[in-house]
């Protein structure tokens, strides 16, 4: 389901790296960087994590790969330029298989594995707030208390992040009945054994391999056994993307791999229910003010008036009758008054009418979920406006009401699987 194959590579790995892997020998600690046109912000994050590792880590053997997808800025040239501490191996490498993040992040996984190391931590190229507390506190648990997966719980601009907090964790939440704030955060670290239970999977020809990667790790992790935990890192600065206008090709990826996850693990999630919280380490309850980011609004609002009046007849077939109307009227009162109010009840049963639709749809997947994106637009649209007057709390607090309504809703969604298989 959602596996779209591509020419298959037996490896990331290329030469270079190889001989590279071999010089090393082994390391204790791999921290991988998935770049790709990055000049601006590489140099930064490469000198961070190396300090991080010689300050918390000096008596453990350490590495730093920065696995580049063909960029064509000076990204690569940046990555060697930047200092790093005595004794901290590196290689800057470009990795073989289909151009995006996942193959990236496989790179590294299987780099992990041939050096033995016994922690793998990757983070993102374009952060301008890490600091080299990120790299011991994504480390330390996984050396001490035995933790197999650790995903980021930061402080973020209340407009960042909107696939995360209208979809992808209310979803994850709701379906595997674990917390994971930041399910796609980018910033994670693994134990040597689930970095190389990811590397051993056959998915490397999907939309993993692009930007679908950080909630396939998620997912794997809360489904196989693994024990998974959070982290504050405290504010995560990195390059913005405006919702309106940004989306790309992540979105797409995303929603894919997340559906896909559905079917895969159906008979466990729908012997879930409610939620618990995973450990978290190192939380502080701190006052910090972060500058909020651009939205363009109106963009959001064209995009959904004409993606409804293009989709309709679409909508119209996949939702439920009753969502449709109200679907409907949302649209004829946002025109009216230019405000959208798009409710998280109705949203999260949007959702779920097509989650479940991709499971049993004969067509092509990936225009399924093209049309759910000027829905998601809307939402969007709706909660940007509940949240633009709000300070940090608050906006914690309407994505954890929703997370609660997608919890409540969940048995809607099982409804209707029941009456399928009937």
């Amino acid at each position: 389901m959602g596996y779209y194959k591509i020419k298959k590579c037996e490896t990331a790995l290329r030469e270079q790296l190889c001989n590279w892997i071999k010089k090393v020998n082994q390391l204790d600690i791999l921290v991988g960087i998935p770049t790709f046109n990055n000049e601006d912000t590489i140099g930064h994050v490469v000198s961070i994590a190396g300090q991080g590792l010689a300050k918390y880590f000096p008596n453990l053997r350490s590495g730093i790969l920065i696995s580049d997808g063909g960029s064509l800025d000076d990204t690569r040239e940046k990555s060697y330029e930047a200092k790093i501490p005595d004794g901290i191996e590196r290689r800057v490498s470009i990795y073989r298989g289909v151009p995006g993040k996942g193959t990236s992040f496989r790179a590294i996984f299987e780099t992990a594995e041939s050096v033995n190391a016994k922690v793998c931590v990757v983070v993102d190229a374009d952060l301008r707030s890490i600091t080299p507390e990120w790299i011991q506190r994504l480390v330390q648990p996984i050396l001490e208390d035995k933790i197999d997966f650790l995903a980021p719980y930061y402080i973020r601009s209340k407009y960042d992040g909107t696939i995360t907090n209208n979809i992808v964790y209310p979803m994850t939440r709701a379906l595997y009945g674990i917390k994971i704030r930041q399910p796609i955060g980018g910033d994670f670290g693994f134990s040597s054994k689930l970095a190389r239970f990811y590397a051993k999977q056959d998915v490397w020809e999907t939309d993993v391999a692009r930007f679908g990667i950080d909630i396939w790790m998620t997912t794997i992790a809360l489904n196989e056994g693994f024990r998974v935990g959070q982290v504050y890192l405290g504010t995560k600065i990195h390059d913005y993307r405006d919702p309106a206008t940004d989306l790309g090709s992540m979105f797409q990826h995303v929603i894919s791999t997340l559906f896909y996850l559905m079917g895969r693990y159906e008979n466990r999630w729908k012997n879930i229910h409610g939620s618990i919280e995973p450990p978290i380490f190192y939380y502080t309850k701190e006052k910090i003010e972060i500058r909020t980011s651009s939205v363009n609004l109106k963009k959001l609002h064209d995009e959904f008036f004409e993606g409804f009046k293009h989709f309709e007849p679409m909508y119209r077939e996949i939702l439920n009758w009753e969502n449709f109307k109200q679907l409907k009227k949302i649209i004829k009162e946002s025109k009216n008054k230019n405000h959208i109010n798009f409710p998280s009840s109705l949203w999260a049963k949007i959702l779920y009418d097509f989650a479940f639709i991709y499971q049993t749809w004969s067509r092509n997947r990936r225009r399924l979920v093209d049309i759910i994106t000027p829905l998601y637009f809307g939402r969007t649209a709706s909660y940007c406006e509940e949240v633009k007057s709000a300070d940090f709390d608050k906006v914690e607090e309407v994505i954890e009401n929703q997370a609660k309504v997608f919890e409540k809703l969940k048995s809607y969604l099982i409804k209707k699987f029941e009456l399928w298989e009937e």
